[in-house]
């Protein structure tokens, strides 16, 4: 991927709307719109990292109700050259094919690699990956269990939705909401899951999300584990001029 002269590529993840009440995300829903407004003229690629909404599910022909300025800003992207690339996270498993038909935005249900400017990533959303983790990869092999996934889709939408929702925003290990907090840089199980990456080929830098902590770890002297944060409470997204990627936050006053 080349970067044009004067563009940037933006990194995103982890905004959780429709959390914790539609009321209460909608705010958050036009700061992140008028960040999307601001970046729109020079960039090159949009990277969503993840639970852009706090749960997802796809039926055969029906999707959750709201979020459609979001929908239509990142459709607007599509339509004027932008690329959007997205990664789905613990929250949006259930993701098929609606972003892609609709919205033309290529979804990836594993990490990926991509090289820009000479610059190699690799990118996921970061759930389940690495040491530790451990109750909620138990969980996921249960949500990603064919006949889980068919029993739950057989539920009327209104009733499934909603079910949805509520345990997305109660159930600890969906929501995460007890690990939030700095574990220090020999104990940060994506920096460590990024190391032994490391092992087998180079990387410049990791990016991920699913921390919900903006962080920065030098990995070695060549190679940088970035976590992109949140928009709950830090707002923050990671920028790459086709030199270096920054962590930056968008100021929402």
């Amino acid at each position: 991927m080349k970067l044009p002269k004067n563009k940037k590529i933006y990194f995103t993840s982890d905004q959780h709307f429709g959390a914790p009440t539609r009321h209460v995300s909608k705010v958050r829903e036009t700061y992140f719109l008028n960040w999307l407004n601001h970046i729109q003229m020079d960039t090159a690629a949009l990277f969503l990292v993840g639970d852009l909404f706090d749960f997802w599910f796809e039926y055969k022909t029906v999707v959750p109700k709201g979020f459609i300025r979001i929908l239509g800003k990142l459709a607007e992207f599509v339509d004027q050259g932008i690329p959007v690339h997205y990664f789905v996270g613990n929250h949006d498993l259930w993701m098929k094919d609606y972003f892609e038909t609709e919205l033309g935005i290529p979804v990836y249900h594993k990490p990926k690699e991509f090289t820009i400017e000479n610059t190699h990533f690799f990118i996921g959303h970061g759930d389940g990956l690495g040491p530790n983790d451990n109750g909620y990869k138990r969980m996921k092999k249960l949500f990603t269990n064919p006949l889980a996934k068919r029993l739950f889709q057989g539920l009327h939408p209104d009733l499934g939705v909603k079910l949805g929702q509520y345990f997305s925003v109660k159930n600890k290990l969906i929501s995460g909401s007890e690990d939030v907090s700095f574990l220090g840089e020999e104990n940060e199980w994506l920096a460590l899951y990024a190391k032994r990456k490391l092992e087998d080929k180079h990387y410049d830098y990791f990016l991920f999300g699913h921390r919900h902590l903006p962080m920065e770890i030098k990995l070695n002297e060549k190679s940088t584990y970035i976590n992109l944060g949140d928009w709950i409470t830090h707002f923050t997204y990671g920028e790459f001029d086709g030199k270096k990627v920054a962590l930056k936050k968008w100021e929402t006053s």
